[in-house]
């Protein structure tokens, strides 16, 4: 093995991810390069490549990387950016993105990788590959760049459902303990319940609920939990795992983005204003590029899709290679810590503890019939 070239598991196979190489906006070449990349940093890393096979036969052959490595899978429809979720599920058949999918159903690769149409890949996720046993409903998780010692903080839901009552915060945050353990490396995540405050009086009755079930599922699921947390704790170190409904978690990403985007923006004016501000960029060269390279959104590419038979990474539509890379890296992550499994097993135990906890609050004239 090179230098160039790393596991980050020990693995006795190959790890075979499924990729739809084109719904990206920036077409099928940024992916192909992403893959590059990849294959570059994993050895063991391996691609089934869903698209149209005249225009990424030549893409992967000028990759030399990829030619061993690949396998082409040709699906002539796109699933494009306008196309409705429903239509999708009724007429994706033969799409590229269907194709991707099909291959987890079928086991033949371990996580499946797209830029496509976010609604569009939930909707045929669900459909193919079912939710697992005691879902109700998926949840989108992402990191989000923070000051723990990892970097990341991983927070859900952030778009898949904006409706959430008690009993699926109690999922999501069982699903997002399994997510950080097996993609942040940590051994008893942090939880906490996104509220309007942290005094346990405050916000909507299901909160409320929930903070109950969260905490007693909390020894069971091998996790602690904190209480409610407030927006300016989602970057912090108070948690490691952010639950929240997907209407407010996708709202709260948004403004993340616009945010960063803003700063960045921002300081680019500020450091080419004058003369001597530009000297003072030039002295402050290096550490304007560490902060960069903490702030590129890129860095933090990939939404997963958690509660279903299978692992999908969302990544970014408009990704480069430098984001399709990361999403990707996070996808073998996942597949090489067995994850689809070990959030089942998460599930299914706090499902378990939750089912116990309303039994026991429940009067003993009701629990006797």
């Amino acid at each position: 093995m090179s230098h160039e070239q790393k596991s980050a598991t020990p693995t006795t196979k190959k790890v075979v991810i499924s990729v739809d190489a084109m719904g990206s906006d920036r077409g099928p070449a940024s992916v192909v390069a992403g893959l590059a990349l990849s294959a570059a940093e994993f050895v063991d890393l391996n691609f089934i490549i869903h698209g149209d096979e005249a225009m990424l036969a030549p893409l992967i052959g000028s990759h030399s990387i990829l030619k061993a490595r690949c396998t082409l899978s040709h699906a002539p429809r796109v699933v494009t950016m306008d196309d409705k979720p429903s239509h999708v599920m009724r007429h994706g058949e033969g799409t590229s993105m269907w194709s991707c999918i099909e291959c987890i159903k079928k086991s033949e690769a371990t996580v499946a990788v797209s830029c496509g149409n976010t609604g569009a890949l939930m909707a045929l996720s669900m459909i193919r590959l079912r939710k697992l046993p005691n879902v109700n409903r998926p949840a989108i998780a992402c990191l989000w760049p923070s000051r723990n010692a990892g970097g990341f903080n991983v927070m859900l839901d952030v778009g898949a459902d904006i409706k959430a009552d008690a009993g699926d915060l109690l999922q999501y945050a069982t699903m997002g303990v399994a997510y950080a353990r097996n993609g942040l490396r940590l051994k008893k995540p942090r939880v906490g319940l996104l509220n309007v405050g942290t005094e346990e009086h405050k916000g909507r009755v299901e909160l409320k609920l929930a903070h109950e079930l969260i905490a007693a599922a909390s020894a069971a699921g091998n996790y602690d939990f904190i209480g409610f947390v407030e927006g300016g704790d989602i970057p912090g170190t108070v948690c490691d795992v952010i639950v929240t409904d997907g209407f407010t978690g996708n709202i709260a990403l948004k403004t993340g983005e616009g945010t960063a985007k803003l700063l960045s923006d921002l300081m680019r004016e500020a450091f080419s204003a004058t003369l001597l501000s530009k000297i003072a960029a030039l002295v402050s060269m290096s550490s304007l590029k560490r902060l960069s390279r903490t702030m590129d959104p890129r860095r933090v590419n990939g939404g997963v899709f958690l509660g279903l038979n299978g692992t999908v990474v969302k990544s970014h539509g408009s990704a480069d290679a430098t984001g399709v890379a990361a999403a990707v890296r996070l996808a073998y992550q996942l597949a090489a810590s067995n994850f689809t499994s070990d959030l089942a097993e998460q599930v299914a135990s706090a499902t378990h503890a939750g089912q116990s906890s309303a039994l026991n609050e429940m009067p003993q004239a009701a629990v006797n019939g």
